[in-house]
C-alpha cells in the first residue's frame, strides 16, 4: 500500500524551514505558488512546493547577504 501524499500547512513549512510564517507567506504570495488543496480553512502544500519555497528562501537570503556585505 502506498503512502498518502505529504501535505503541509504554512505553519508546518515555516517550522520545517526554521523561519517565520510571514516570510513563507511572502514567498507564496510573491512567487504565486498555488496550494495543493485545502484542509478545512487551511491551505496545504506538497513536498514539491516545500522544495520550491526552500530554494526561494535560500535565494532571498543569499541576495540579502550579497547586498549587505561590504564592497572592496
Amino acid at each position: 500500500m502506498s503512502e498518502p501524499p505529504l501535505l503541509l500547512t504554512v505553519g508546518e513549512i515555516a517550522r520545517r524551514l526554521d523561519t517565520k510564517i510571514h516570510r513563507i507567506e511572502y514567498i507564496i504570495r510573491s512567487r504565486r505558488i498555488e496550494a495543493s488543496g485545502w484542509a478545512g480553512h487551511a491551505r496545504v502544500f506538497s513536498q514539491a512546493n516545500l522544495d520550491h519555497i526552500a530554494s526561494e528562501l535560500s535565494r532571498m537570503d543569499a541576495d540579502r547577504n550579497r547586498q549587505s556585505s561590504p564592497r572592496v
